[in-house]
């Protein structure tokens, strides 16, 4: 964001000096005074000794003080912010002035302008370039992004994006845990199928009944859900070789038949006459065998205590689960069918006509395929956006005064931006930079924030003589707005860079895309859109004298060209100053209201309030990013997740405890040590400890019966065969190396109550924290904690972030704003708002993710633009009152600040319309970021400074 421009005018060489007023025309000579004739007092003790020597009228030499109409003391000094002469308000609009307002400083200004100065110079000089060939300048950058434009060809269509490696942290611990799961165990699909012993992905669909009674454990609700499991396993897909893929061929099988999708539906087909009324959960024993309901049962009400479990009264929902295989030669039939089951299951639903029960489903393949789908959803809106900033654009900078009018000026800076987006974008593809989802959001971003430049370029050339020589003026522009675009494109690329840094990969790409279309914002508005303004400065000196020429009998001009040179037919004076009426609000109502104590008080309190509320919003803050907001609203899994989320809660996923390293399992010792650290993790009071599953104990229980001596090591090894053989499921729990060796094994154990994130992440910290204390080498895992580390690392790379992008800023406001004051009040800024953003999207509804993440580092760049300008024009008025001080900065910057802001805003907001989260929590954060970051440029830090 670009809010003000630089009073530095380039110093010419002595020959370009005489080149130029050869080519000057008679009477446009420079106006004494003028920005391009000298250095304003910014340029401080610094250049009044860097021009010691030199004497008046020299070349780069400072004119002498000039007074004001009245005689009775210094013109208002040019703003740094915006090259614009503060005018006084009316004597009748002035604030009543309060006994500080007649205090003039007198402390020392302290500069730190060793960049500004060259800086402004370069700029000079790239004006004249850019006024004297402007043809060049235009044409080269459309040429270029042509040739960047072709990478576009390599913009993914279908290619899969792999969420986990995108959205989840890259180096996790839990991504190190499953590599060593995947090294050390191994379990077999085609036999002894067992969920939760795969160590890597299940091609799975999962189905979720709900009854429309209070129960589903009655016979019509169980003779439909017999239905529907029926209807699923009959299904049937052709696949690519020409042959019918039947679920059979391709389900996980457990003792030669298909995996149940259900063990209390399996037992009730089995034996119509099961008593339903004789269940127990979540334990139940099941022909003999324990069967683990917890998982498959939800919405259950319990009844009275029997041992480890309770007598089953009621259950709402039922989930049933199919799952296929996943080898080398399978995984691709099973995916097949899969998609067979998606594209079918709705049809499914309404010919079955189920009046008892309701269903929902999910699949492996779900959460990729509908969180691809969501991207195409925003397509449509970036032409409403592109649509809506040229409006504002051309709204913005419309004139009565048709010579200046700068509509179609405008119009094309809205292009230049869409020009730097595709070039860059182009540039990315080629390289192999990959286009993930979340990078559709940047062109919204792009669209607002890169016309900021345009605006300010345009506010620079409105205040230029009409009648100067075009070069004096594009370089009197450039000199101008040099510092400004450049500290504020440095600071924003900077944030974004920053973002780099974050540990999701989604987030570095997207931060590369951004940043770098940012710097080529920067560098097209300096050349291609430097040159169009360049054109359009030729049209006003061509239309002005076809205005001025006298009416001739046998005058030839075109009819045409007359009206399209003064529609209004109102000739423009040319020494007027071209003062927008929003300067004046600023000037002349805003500033006074603002300054008076009343208002100053109801600032004070509106502050206390906002950082009150801000605060206690940052306590509210959930972490984490809630897997269906992947997907778009209307989506099939919202209602899936919905549905789990209020009857599958309870009990969470089935933890592995893992012995990494070789143990002495025969020994009682050893074995003691094991035993107590698994009882600390089932005493945890995220643990259920009737649900613990560990070889171990049933195999000291199968010893003991055979009447074995356990503490033996032959013997101990010797029967570990006999035991998989009646417990066949163990096998895939012990890793025995060929010279009879217990490498590792593991155990399992049942988490409940971790519905929230919060409890997730805690979970996680305190399994991880009791497998480090124990005395024997302990892992644990689950496939869900490759997402459940997020929580740790989302707060962690925030803050990093954000640290290390403040101390950015401060280092270059150090460096390019000559004042060491303005670098503090910068900084409180930004963490001001960062304090309001992040608390107030709390009451927004927004989560603490990895989408939320980079936006409160993007605020970072954004709030800077803000603060720095008004603060900066504020200590560097010449003004002797605190009162004026403000209003002279408000006048100068005031709606500059407001365009800025109500573009970005423009340019995000059909993001609001999205269908999608991801993109509409982007939309929020940014329209936080803006108004809180107006709010503070234009009320709060103005009153602020008032009071030092």
């Amino acid at each position: 964001m670009n809010l003000g421009s630089a009073k530095v005018a380039p110093q010419e060489e002595e020959e370009e000096e005489e080149e130029e007023e050869e080519e000057r025309p008679r009477g446009a000579g420079k106006q004494p005074g003028s920005a391009s004739e000298w250095r304003g007092p910014e340029a401080g003790p610094e250049a009044a000794s860097e021009r010691g020597s030199q004497l008046p009228g020299e070349p780069g030499s400072p004119p002498p003080t000039q007074l004001s109409a009245s005689g009775q003391g210094p013109e208002p000094e040019l703003s740094w912010a915006s090259g614009q002469r503060a005018e006084p308000a009316p004597e009748w609009q002035q604030p009543a002035r309060s006994p500080s307002d007649n205090q003039v400083s007198t402390k020392p200004r302290c500069h730190t302008n060793c960049l500004e100065a060259p800086l402004s110079r370069a700029f000079g000089r790239l004006g004249w370039a850019v006024g004297s060939h402007p043809w060049v300048f235009l044409l080269l950058p459309m040429v270029l992004t042509a040739l960047l434009g072709c990478g576009l060809i390599y913009l993914p269509k279908d290619a899969e994006e792999d969420i986990e490696e995108q959205y989840t942290p890259i180096g996790s611990p839990a991504k190190a845990e499953r590599r060593f799961v995947q090294g050390h165990f191994t379990a077999n699909d085609s036999y002894y199928f067992s969920f939760s012993r795969k160590s890597t992905e299940v091609n799975y669909a999962f189905v979720l009944v709900v009854s429309n009674s209070a129960s589903l454990l009655q016979r019509e609700s169980l003779l439909e859900i017999e239905k529907v499991d029926e209807a699923v396993r009959a299904l049937s897909v052709m696949g690519e070789n020409g042959t019918q893929i039947q679920y059979n061929e391709v389900c996980s099988r457990h003792q030669g038949y298909c995996a149940p999708s259900n063990p209390l539906l399996l037992a009730w087909r089995t034996n119509r006459n099961f008593n339903l009324r004789n269940i127990t959960y979540p334990i139940f024993s099941l022909a003999g065998r324990i069967t683990y309901l917890a998982g498959v049962l939800g919405g259950t009400v319990l009844g009275e205590s029997l041992g480890p479990s309770h007598l089953l009264l009621e259950a709402k929902a039922m989930r049933l689960g199919y799952f296929l295989k996943t080898g080398e030669e399978d995984n691709q039939r099973s995916k097949t069918w899969l998609m067979h089951f998606l594209n079918q299951v709705k049809d499914l639903e309404k010919s079955l006509a189920l009046e008892t029960i309701q269903v929902v489903y999910f699949t492996s393949l779900s959460r990729q395929l509908e969180f691809e789908a969501t991207s195409k959803t925003v397509i449509p809106l970036f032409h409403l956006a592109y649509l809506l900033i040229i409006i504002f654009a051309v709204i913005s900078c419309y004139r009565f005064d048709c010579v200046r009018n700068k509509m179609w000026v405008a119009a094309f800076g809205v292009i230049s931006a869409a020009l730097a987006v595709v070039s860059v974008f182009g540039l990315m593809l080629y390289i192999g930079v990959p286009f993930v989802t979340i990078v559709a959001n940047s062109p919204f971003l792009i669209l607002g924030v890169g016309v900021d430049d345009m605006f300010i370029m345009l506010a620079a050339w409105q205040k230029t003589n009409i009648v100067d020589n075009l070069k004096e003026r594009m370089s009197d522009v450039y000199s101008k707005v040099a510092v400004s675009i450049t500290i504020t494109t440095i600071t924003n690329v900077l944030a974004f860079y920053t973002g780099i840094m974050t540990s999701f990969r989604s987030l570095q790409y997207f931060c590369i895309y951004t940043g770098t279309t940012l710097l080529f914002c920067y560098l097209y508005n300096i050349t291609c859109f430097g040159a169009f303004m360049a054109l359009d400065g030729k049209r006003e000196a061509i239309c002005l004298r076809w205005l001025k020429k006298p009416e001739t009998p046998d005058q030839k001009c075109l009819s045409l060209k007359k009206s399209c040179c003064n529609p209004c037919n109102s000739l423009p004076e040319e020494q007027a100053d071209d003062i927008h009426p929003m300067n004046l609000f600023f000037r002349d109502y805003f500033g006074p209201f603002l300054t008076r104590p009343e208002a100053k008080f109801f600032v004070v309190l509106l502050y206390t309030l906002y950082l009150i509320l801000s605060i206690y919003g940052c306590f509210q803050v959930q972490e984490g990013l809630d897997l269906r907001n992947l997907a778009s609203d209307d989506s099939y899994i919202t209602p899936y997740f919905n549905v789990e989320e209020e009857y599958f809660s309870i009990y969470g996923p089935r933890v592995m405890v893992i012995v990494t390293e070789a143990l002495d399992y025969w020994d009682e010792a050893a074995r003691q040590k094991l035993e107590k650290c698994l009882q600390d993790f089932e005493n945890n009071v995220y643990a259920d400890k009737n649900l613990t599953e560990f070889w171990l104990r049933e195999y000291v229980q199968f010893m003991e019966n055979h009447q074995q001596n356990v503490n033996d090591r032959d013997t101990f090894v010797q029967h570990i065969p006999n035991f998989i053989t009646d417990f066949p499921l163990f096998g895939y729990d012990i890793n025995i190396s060929s010279s009879h060796e217990i490498i590792c094994s593991r155990a399992f154990i049942q988490t409940m109550g971790i519905s929230s994130s919060t409890d997730k992440k805690m979970m996680l910290l305190e399994f991880r924290d009791l497998a480090k204390r124990c005395e024997i080498p302990l892992m644990v895992y689950n496939h869900a904690f490759i997402y459940f580390d997020q929580y740790f690392s989302i707060l962690e790379n925030t803050v990093r972030n954000v640290i290390v992008a403040s101390t950015a800023m401060f280092i270059v406001s150090l460096l390019l704003i000559p004042h060491p004051l303005c670098s503090l009040w910068v900084t409180l800024a930004i963490a001001s708002v960062i304090v309001g953003v992040t608390g107030f999207m709390a009451f927004w509804n927004v989560n603490l993710d990895s989408v939320s993440m980079i936006n409160l580092v993007i605020c970072i760049g954004f709030s800077f633009d803000f603060s720095a300008h008004i603060s900066y024009a504020f200590v560097s008025s010449s003004n002797p009152s605190v009162n004026q001080k403000t209003i002279e900065a408000l006048y100068l910057l005031g709606y500059p600040m407001l365009q800025s802001a109500i573009s970005t805003i423009i340019g995000v907001s059909v993001l609001s319309a999205a269908k999608a989260y991801i993109f509409r929590t982007f939309f929020k954060i940014m329209f936080l970021v803006m108004v809180f970051g107006a709010a503070h440029g234009l009320i709060f830090i103005p009153v602020f400074l008032t009071f030092f």
